[in-house]
């Protein structure tokens, strides 16, 4: 089934690895087989990765994007991954949630669980001052 996606002024968008940047509001893609695809909402950037759960996420969205490095994205998403909830316990259903999808290939879906990962973080940090 195709998906149809439409992009405003200057949004961008990943595909397979390229940054496409839209020049128009209102531009339609239709995409007619399967790609590895992210919204600019959806893109965490290095830079921004400051987190320990960002940090989860941002492995875990290359191991998505660029599947050619994908195992060694994945090693470091499930060291990190363990090293979040050992840090925070509470997070342990999230964590196997996450870990289901990507163990069933649903790398798409698995960057979508994670960002309940990082819904807890921001909630555990909000107590430290």
């Amino acid at each position: 089934m195709p998906l149809k996606l439409t992009l405003g002024m200057d949004e961008k968008l990943i595909v397979n690895g390229a940054v496409i940047r839209s020049r128009a509001d209102g531009v339609s893609l239709v995409f007619e087989n399967q790609a590895h695809i992210l919204r600019q909402k959806d893109i965490l950037t290095a830079d921004n990765a400051t987190t320990p759960a960002a940090r989860v996420y941002l492995a875990l969205q290359c191991a998505y994007l660029f599947p050619e490095r994908r195992a060694a994205h994945l090693k470091d998403f499930h060291g990190l991954l363990a090293d979040y909830v050992e840090a925070a316990p509470s997070a342990e259903k999230t964590a196997d949630a996450i870990r289901v999808k990507v163990e069933a290939d649903q790398l798409y879906n698995a960057l979508k669980q994670c960002r309940r990962l990082i819904d807890h973080e921001t909630e555990l940090l909000r107590y430290v001052h």
